[in-house]
């Protein structure tokens, strides 16, 4: 799709402050009709119960540059003559931009609303956006609830995202489980820095098709992708029916899951850490993250929108980043 204009600031903005070894943030507000400017407000103000040493720099209105924590400009569609979907989209694009440019270590999205950015030119979606501003072939879309002490992370990695569910059948193929769980399995070892990572594949059947009774994409798609990636530095077990790998996943017997579609692992994932899980792009050239829930617009303004996902957003890019630089 056509882009929207380019922001036309180039400052650089303000930085906060950070001991040695801090990392540098672009943090956007995404669609600023919604709730975006307060969770970010509230997670700024609260960095330093994050535990991560911050910068925070970068877009966060209107393609304008950050300046101070929690000093934003009026929001609202239509300021400077932009709407709010150009408005999300020229800040995405500053970010990404940031990024590349070395001036900033990861990027934090704030939700956007989809059919604005469409209207407004740009990929209907933060994923499909990212990917072609950084000029990668492809992305993978990870959903991550890093847990607390003692308790084990929640990862899914969903293989295909936005996409009718008629179409789902066609598109997932050994190819594409193949190239998603190599994505993954690369990032849980340099992002995460998990040595031996365990992945399991969720089945695209039910009962992972009880041998062929509920279909065959499970001998002829999963078996050819499996046995590719045996060979590689990772362990791979499937296919694993939808009705039991979360659950063995989310007590700690894998690392991650590769769902076949959106619903089936968002399903799983929202019902085990809505309100504390993050998504996270792997396969860019740097690190981005963003709450998991979306724009909230009839709760915007009113003063109750929960910015734990938010707050769990910034503190995991800056974690992810920090391990990614560290020689």
């Amino acid at each position: 799709m056509a882009s929207a204009r380019r922001p036309t600031s180039k400052s650089r903005g303000s930085e906060l402050g950070t001991p040695a070894g801090g990392v540098r943030l672009a943090v956007t507000l995404g669609d600023p009709r919604g709730i975006g400017p307060e969770v970010v407000a509230s997670a700024l103000e609260g960095l330093g119960e994050i535990g991560d040493p911050v910068r925070v720099i970068g877009p966060v209105e209107y393609g304008g540059d950050f300046v101070a924590p929690c000093r934003f400009e009026a929001v609202g569609g239509g300021a400077a003559g932009l709407g709010p979907g150009e408005a999300a989209g020229l800040a995405i694009e500053r970010a990404v931009e940031l990024a590349l440019e070395g001036e900033a270590d990861a990027v934090v999205t704030a939700p956007v609303h989809k059919p604005a950015l469409a209207a407004a030119g740009y990929h209907p979606g933060h994923t499909e956006m990212l990917m072609a501003l950084a000029g990668v072939p492809r992305v993978g879309m990870v959903m991550c609830d890093e847990g607390v002490a003692g308790e084990p992370a929640k990862r899914v990695l969903l293989a295909t995202i936005h996409v009718p569910l008629a179409r789902v059948p066609d598109l997932v193929t050994a190819e594409l489980l193949v190239s998603q769980t190599r994505l993954l399995g690369r990032a849980l070892r340099t992002d995460w820095g998990i040595v031996a990572p365990r992945i399991a594949l969720c089945a695209l059947n039910p009962h992972a098709s009880d041998e062929g009774m509920f279909g065959t994409e499970e001998r002829d798609i999963y078996a050819p992708a499996l046995a590719a990636l045996s060979p590689d530095p990772w362990s791979v077990t499937g296919p694993v029916p939808a009705d039991t790998v979360f659950k063995r996943a989310f007590t700690g017997e894998f690392d991650a899951v590769v769902a076949p579609y959106h619903d089936v692992g968002m399903a799983a994932f929202k019902t085990a850490a809505f309100g504390r899980g993050v998504n996270v792009t792997i396969g860019l050239p740097f690190v981005r993250t963003s709450p998991d829930h979306g724009t909230a617009f009839d709760i915007a303004g009113k003063g109750v929108a929960d910015p734990s996902s938010m707050i769990a957003a910034v503190g995991l890019a800056a974690r992810l980043a920090r391990r990614r630089r560290a020689p």
